[in-house]
């Protein structure tokens, strides 16, 4: 049997956008082993995949887990972060390995001179580059999420509000100039017609009890109290999703939830919107294309470099509250 060896370290959002090429390898080359290079961190949502035989993680040092490589003697590897340390893999093994097309250039270009020579193509499609050698054909059936068991979340604390179904807002986000403000989720929250559940990490929780706090009826917070699998379990009991651009953003996307994702300084051009290719009407893009500043970072920064933050502070929170009860209504 054949080895292929699938190099993703992070992030949470990044390794799901990966699931597609996994599922494909898995089902188009039946008599080959999929195995996984990733950070311990990440483990976990490789571990739960069916179509994954084998994960391999390190903490801290590649230098772990170069020898034990090598012992798999695998027949290719597919490069899907394409970097420094997945190239010093890659020579370290010295076995065919094809990668994608990162389109640094073209990212740079954007985002520096708001030259617009990024193609149209998701970087799910991106990914896909580099297993078409491999004869491995995109499916068409987007992005697959697993829980890791079947732990179910307990909603006795929850009001009964929530017996006729809540909205979940993912507040959270790694960098701030990619995230909706406080004041702004509080205005849209108000507006909704439905209870809300709050979803962010340890990092959102001082912004998520503020919330709370404001809107102090119809809102659990569960910022910082629950695991990825429980905030997913979440995702996908919701009407439909609010979202930053974040990992929870595409975990909602492979729930195939209805999203609406707001926009700050990054842009859905850099490709990485929420990749439902056999529902697009379930993803609405909230952002103001006419900030010319914008997209000042293809990642983000912790404060807006000219100091307004009009991309997130221009929009408009009735919109935002419209778009979501519409599409939860649509599809509930």
């Amino acid at each position: 049997m054949k080895k292929i060896l699938v190099i993703r370290f992070s992030s949470i959002g990044d390794i799901v956008l990966t699931s597609p090429v996994i599922r494909c390898l898995a089902v188009q080359l039946p008599d080959t082993e999929i195995h996984v290079l990733t950070r311990k961190v990440n483990a976990c949502l490789f571990t739960s995949n069916p179509s994954v035989k084998k994960t391999i993680a390190y903490d801290k040092k590649l230098n772990e887990v170069i020898d034990l490589l090598r012992v798999e003697n695998y027949d290719h590897i597919v490069d899907l972060h394409k970097n420094i340390r997945s190239f010093r893999v890659r020579f370290s093994l010295r076995k065919p390995a094809t990668s994608f097309p990162k389109l640094n250039i073209q990212k740079y270009l954007l985002v520096r001179f708001k030259m617009k020579p990024m193609p149209d193509i998701h970087i799910v499609d991106r990914y896909f580059e580099a297993v078409k050698s491999l004869g491995v054909v995109n499916d068409g059936r987007g992005l697959d999420y697993f829980f890791s068991d079947a732990k179910k979340i307990d909603t006795n604390k929850w009001s009964s509000d929530f017996n006729n179904g809540y909205y979940a807002v993912v507040i959270g986000g790694k960098h701030t100039t990619k995230i909706l403000p406080v004041e702004k989720v509080i205005e849209v929250c108000r507006l909704l017609d439905k209870p809300v559940v709050l979803l962010g990490g340890n990092e959102d929780a001082a912004r998520g009890k503020m919330i709370a706090e404001s809107l102090k009826t119809n809102v659990f917070d569960a910022c910082g109290k629950l695991s990825l699998d429980e905030s997913a379990r979440i995702l996908k009991v919701a009407s439909a999703v609010l979202t930053n651009d974040t990992g929870l953003m595409h975990i909602a996307a492979a729930l195939h939830k209805p999203i609406v994702s707001v926009w700050g300084n990054t842009v859905p051009e850099l490709g990485m919107s929420p990749y439902l290719p056999d529902e697009p009407h379930k993803s609405i893009l909230i952002e103001n294309k006419e900030i010319k500043c914008r997209p000042c970072s293809k990642i983000g920064f912790d404060k807006c470099p000219k100091g307004h933050f009009n991309c997130m502070m221009t929009l408009n929170s009735s919109e935002i509250a419209d778009k979501l009860m519409n599409i939860g209504n649509l599809f509930s």
